[in-house]
């Protein structure tokens, strides 16, 4: 009887042991972007998903999401250290700032990181050719992208010739632009560029108030999870102080805004997909190029034009991507 149940008991072993080893093989990955704390869906990150389903991923079936949204940068330290006693077999970080977090908590843990500005400038890979360490992911060009804002921007509004910086503080990859890049591209622009750095929402309005004094003819906003969550207050400053105003994404522009440039970032969140497939499988983010956006995206708000009187050039409507009129 004994001999029965120690047989049983190994058949029951043998039967659950391959059970609990396909339990262990499904992957975990943690998703650290800006944004509200209920992680609200949007295009880029149901195009993230998308490409994982078709790379073979169903979210909560053969991948497991650890999605965590933050307000402020100060929060990404304590919800890294909480996703990473998860053990995630990745780390995907939306921004430059949660990248740059992500890789001062952990040194073993592969990042992906999407739309970073300047990654070898923020000091997250050594070249975009070889990155070294464990992070690779999307990054761009930040000083030619945003010297190819103020161009849109003069375009839209020529007679613009001091224009308003708005860039977070706290954000390290902003920090390093303003000090080695601004002035370069303010002369080349043959705009004054002025500095208006904020760390939290209370910081902008009081922002608004100072281009005003500095007689600021237009504003410019840095990419910025801050920024694009206080959108509406942007729109409205800049309605109120007539500024024409360039931004990096097109939901500010949907919020107010008169016109955005940047990566598409529905691209971006594609090929993001592609580099966690490919770690999964075996490839080590050392050994896997930093991609740069393929696609941008030009969107330009008429109504807000109108309101400001300005009659934007055939030439620019022409090259939008896409055009808000009402």
């Amino acid at each position: 009887m004994r001999l029965i149940g120690l047989t049983a008991i190994l058949a029951l072993s043998l039967t659950l042991a391959p059970l609990a080893a396909l339990a262990q093989q499904v992957p975990r990955i943690a998703l650290v972007v800006a944004g509200p704390p209920a992680c609200p869906t949007n295009p880029g990150r149901d195009a993230f998903f998308r490409r994982l389903s078709e790379l073979g991923y169903v979210s909560g079936t053969s991948l497991v999401v650890d999605s965590r949204c933050y307000a402020t940068i100060a929060e990404v330290p304590g919800i890294l250290a909480e996703v990473l006693r998860l053990k995630p077999d990745i780390i995907v970080a939306g921004d430059s700032q949660a990248a740059v977090a992500a890789k001062k908590t952990t040194a073993t843990t592969p990042i992906v990181f999407l739309n970073s500005s300047d990654p070898v400038q923020a000091g997250l890979i050594a070249s975009f050719a070889r990155p070294g360490g464990n992070i690779t992911g999307v990054g761009n060009l930040g000083r030619e992208l945003t010297e190819k804002r103020v161009e849109l921007l003069k375009q839209a509004a020529p007679s613009v010739a001091r224009i308003g910086v708005i860039w977070n503080l706290t954000n390290e990859v902003h920090e390093g632009m303003w000090k080695s890049a601004f002035k370069e591209i303010g002369r080349r622009s043959s705009v004054t560029l002025l500095s208006l750095g904020v760390r939290s929402a209370s910081d902008i309005e009081p922002a608004f108030s100072t281009l005003r004094e500095q007689r600021g003819t237009a504003v410019l906003l840095m990419p910025d999870g801050l920024f694009f969550s206080d959108r509406n207050l942007i729109a409205k400053l800049a309605s109120q102080n007539r500024l024409p105003s360039i931004h990096w994404s097109r939901g500010e522009v949907e919020a107010g805004g008169l016109m955005s440039y940047g990566p598409d970032r529905i691209d971006a969140a594609r090929q993001a997909a592609v580099y966690v497939d490919k770690i999964l499988k075996g490839a080590k983010p050392a050994d896997l190029p930093v991609e740069q956006p393929t696609k941008f995206e030009l969107v330009i708000n008429l109504k807000t034009a109108k309101a400001l009187g300005l009659t934007i050039p055939q030439s620019l409507l022409g090259r939008a991507d896409e055009i808000i009129s009402d």
